[in-house]
């Protein structure tokens, strides 16, 4: 089953990303990679990358983070809910990353399961270093950090909202309202400079009555 989908509105391409990236790894897959790609390169122009994902296959992950950085038009990074993990270094291909004000990224280290005697769990250790020190490229480029620091968010399982992404440089800025955006007119009301304003109108004609029990009713009135 696809975790992705494409959508062409008016020459607009729109990828999304949902759910877990590969149910089945794609190490030693050569069909379904070439599926990705062969959809990603079927059009040209801009795209927008809409991202929910809790992670899953970083073979997938980096497949597809290689293909973005490699496609030729800019790539939109929209993370409406969550990147975590492998998804996370898919939206470090984003030429532009935003989050919706709600969203969540997670990074950390990569988890495998190994069987076998004390040389498999070597092998595996060593494994699970080279796919971090490859992660960590991925998320160097784009923040500018230290690998050091980096490490340090991995090891951590660190979690960032939408402030804490863009502070940290994963995330550029917040998805935005065009509604709110749009222009209103704006008004601030003060009661006292209505007031104010209405006794200078009237005071000329006010026919002997006290000033301070005229601003009394007035004040009566718009309360």
């Amino acid at each position: 089953m696809k975790f992705w989908n494409w959508s062409d509105n008016n020459g607009l391409r729109t990828l999304t990303i949902d759910g877990v990236i590969a149910e089945e790894t794609w190490w030693g897959d050569e069909v379904t990679p070439a599926q990705f790609r062969t959809e990603l390169f079927a059009g040209s122009g801009d795209i927008t990358l809409w991202i929910n994902s809790p992670g899953g296959d970083c073979v997938a992950a980096s497949q597809i983070y290689t293909m973005l950085m490699d496609y030729p038009g800019h790539v939109t990074v929209k993370i409406d809910g969550l990147a975590a993990s492998a998804a996370s270094v898919i939206a470090m291909a984003g030429t532009k990353v935003l989050m919706a004000p709600t969203a969540l990224m997670m990074v950390h280290n990569p988890l495998t399961v190994a069987i076998g005697d004390s040389d498999e769990m070597k092998r595996a250790i060593d494994m699970l270093v080279e796919v971090k020190e490859s992660i960590l490229n991925a998320y160097e480029i784009r923040t500018g950090l230290s690998r050091v620091k980096l490490s340090h968010l991995m090891d951590g399982e660190t979690w960032m909202n939408a402030n804490k992404a863009i502070e940290l440089g994963f995330a550029d800025g917040l998805l935005q309202d065009n509604k709110r955006a749009a222009s209103t007119n704006t008004m601030a009301f003060s009661r006292r400079a209505v007031t104010n304003s209405l006794l200078d109108k009237i005071k000329p004609a006010q026919n002997g009555i006290p000033a301070e029990s005229l601003e009394k009713r007035l004040s009566l009135i718009l309360h």
